[in-house]
Formats: structure tokens, C-alpha cells, sequence
């Protein structure tokens, strides 16, 4: 007697309807994240709503990762290559391989290192004591506060601010658009950006380091940034803002433009300021530098830190000329603010 073999016919149809369910699945992940991707590729002036989603791109890389998983447990070539493809597209936005680098400076020129951070206090309700323990702790020789107001200046004078950073040049206001620098080293007003919402001061810091052996001195831009969101009809500012940002690194000199820009590296105009603020300024090819974006900060988000719990994106920004170099990027968080405080090491050109 002989048992019949089990019958092939039972088992393919349901490898089959696994495997279109799985399929489906992975391309209802996809589509969404397709989108969007298509409209981050194309560089042009986005309505609002498309601006503002724009900014959480970095996150697209999530339902991209859970796409391809999808799609390989479904086995079908065609859905395993396409999302194979969105995914690669995610990571190389994430780590991209065009963002601006600092360059290599001469054999033998001397460089000043230079400890930097920058905060959006939120109308000034940072905790001042987080902010001179910030300071304090990290050896913070250069510090750019936005949205500050004089209830501010005076909690950071009794928490001790001045006595580790005893220069400074302040213009508090109460509707968000004063600012403040305080440094260890001698500071001189320069001006201000013209026909911006915001006070977007810039300072000349005048830095010598006694450290060195060579008792190196350097002289620094300094540029507090302090763009308009791109919300309702402001947007058009905003995108000014950004166009006045970048003129003002293109003046010669070396340049640390650092703050709130209320923009991302997803937004076309900031790769625009990025790309192309040095092309008519002698220094055709050369690219600004996203201190952030270079060191792999691109998801450590510097806002929201408070109110409702969204994705958290990337706005605050260190934006140096590509001859400063920078390291130990980091982002801390302050209670008050629902801005999260940007640091890092910029070693500059001596002279």
C-alpha cells in the first residue's frame, strides 16, 4: 500500500496570497515615503504645507527601512528592488555625500580653537542656571543667545555668566527678536542684517590664545541668526531671511553663522544658501558647511524639546566658511526652552 504524496497544488496558492499581502503591505509603506521623496528631489519654492512637511524627511527613513522588510517577506523581485531603491535614497539623504566640507588648510598655518554654542531661549524662559552650568562645564568660550529678553540677561548675570564669560554685546527685546553674545574674548558690534523680522546681529570676536605656543590670534564673524518660520504668508520672509543670511557670509573674512534658522538641510533654500552663497565671491566650487550635518547630527533634533510630542527635526544651526574645521557636535537640552542648545569645537585660520 502506498500513501499518496501531499498535494503541491494546496500549499502554492497560499504562498502565493502570503506573498502578494506581504507585497502590498510593503508598497502601502512606500508610496507615502515615494511622495514625499519625489518632492524633496526636486529643488524649487514649495507651498507651505509641502515646506513644512519637508522638514521631517530625515524620519522617512523609518517606514523606508519597514518597506524593504516587507517586501522581502514577500519575495517578489520588483517590490524588493523598488523599495531597495526609496531606502538607499533615505540613507543618502540622511549621511549625503555632497554636503560641504572643511577644507585642507596650507602645511603650517596656525588655527585657534574656539568652544561655541548657540540657544533659542524661547522669549527668554531658558533656565539660566542650565545655561551657565552648559558653559561652565563644557569650557563654552563663545555663546549666541536668540529671543533674548532682559528678565534673561539679568537671571544669567546672578547665576554668574559674566565671571566665565565676561564680554558681551546685548539688545534684549520682549517680542522675540533680541539677541545676546556673550564671549571670553573682546567683542565689537559690526551691524545688522538689513529688512529682517528678527535681529540678526554680527560681531567681530577678536581671539587670542594664550594657550598656544604661538600665542595665536584670530579674528571671527559672528553672525546670530535668527530666520522667520516659514508659516502662513511669512513664508516669503523667511526664504529672504535666508538669501540675506547668505550674502553675508560671501563678505570676506572667516565666518561662523549661527542660530535658529528655522529651516532644514531638506529645505532646498538652505542647501541653496550651503551650495551657493561663495560663487560670487572669488570662491567658485567651495561650499559653506553645516557643522551639524558634517559631524552625522542629522537626527539630533534641536526642536521641539517641549509641547507635544512630534518627530523632532533639525533647525538650529552652526554654518561656518569652509575654512574652519569643527568637532565634538553635540546638542543639549534646556528646561524652559523648546529649543534644544547646539555646541561644538571650531578650530579657525590664525592671522
Amino acid at each position: 500500500m502506498t500513501t499518496p504524496a501531499p498535494a503541491l497544488s494546496d500549499a502554492r496558492p497560499t504562498r502565493r496570497r502570503a506573498s502578494l499581502a506581504w507585497s502590498v503591505l510593503a508598497l502601502a509603506a512606500a508610496v507615502p515615503v515615494a511622495g514625499i521623496s519625489l518632492v524633496r528631489a526636486i529643488p524649487t519654492e514649495w507651498p507651505l504645507p509641502v515646506v513644512q512637511l519637508l522638514s521631517f524627511t530625515p524620519w522617512l527613513v523609518i517606514p523606508a527601512a519597514l518597506a524593504f522588510l516587507l517586501a522581502l517577506l514577500g519575495r517578489r523581485l520588483w517590490v524588493v528592488i523598488t523599495t531597495a531603491a526609496l531606502l538607499a535614497v533615505q540613507l543618502l539623504w540622511l549621511f549625503p555625500l555632497d554636503s560641504g566640507q572643511a577644507e585642507a588648510l596650507p602645511a603650517g598655518t596656525g588655527v585657534v580653537s574656539l568652544k561655541v554654542m548657540s540657544l533659542n531661549s524661547e522669549y527668554g524662559e531658558a533656565d539660566a542656571a542650565t545655561i551657565v552650568r552648559l558653559v561652565r562645564e563644557n569650557g563654552v568660550q563663545l555663546l549666541a543667545i536668540q529671543e533674548h529678553t532682559q528678565g534673561l540677561e539679568d537671571r544669567l548675570q546672578s547665576e554668574g555668566l559674566a565671571k566665565e564669560l565676561p564680554h558681551r554685546i546685548s539688545e534684549p527685546n520682549d517680542d522675540a527678536s533680541g539677541g545676546a553674545v556673550y564671549s571670553v574674548f573682546p567683542l565689537e558690534a559690526e551691524g545688522i542684517l538689513p529688512d529682517t523680522p528678527f535681529h540678526m546681529a554680527t560681531t567681530r570676536v577678536l581671539i587670542n590664545d594664550s594657550s598656544a605656543e604661538s600665542n595665536a590670534k584670530a579674528t571671527l564673524m559672528l553672525t546670530n541668526v535668527h530666520a522667520l518660520p516659514p508659516v502662513d504668508e511669512r513664508i516669503d520672509q523667511w526664504r529672504s531671511d535666508l538669501q540675506k543670511i547668505a550674502r553675508q557670509a560671501a563678505r570676506p573674512g572667516n565666518h561662523l553663522l549661527m542660530g535658529d534658522y528655522n529651516s532644514t538641510y531638506d529645505h532646498s533654500e538652505f542647501r541653496e544658501l550651503l551650495d551657493s552663497a561663495l560663487a560670487g565671491s572669488g570662491q567658485e566650487g567651495k561650499k559653506l558647511v553645516d557643522v551639524g550635518t558634517a559631524s552625522g547630527g542629522r537626527l539630533s533634533p534641536t526642536w521641539p524639546m517641549e509641547g507635544p510630542p512630534l518627530p523632532g527635526i533639525v533647525i538650529d544651526h552652526m554654518v561656518t566658511t569652509p575654512r574652519i574645521s569643527g568637532n565634538d557636535y553635540s546638542v543639549h537640552q534646556v528646561p524652559g526652552s523648546d529649543h534644544a542648545a547646539i555646541m561644538a569645537r571650531l578650530s579657525i585660520p590664525a592671522g
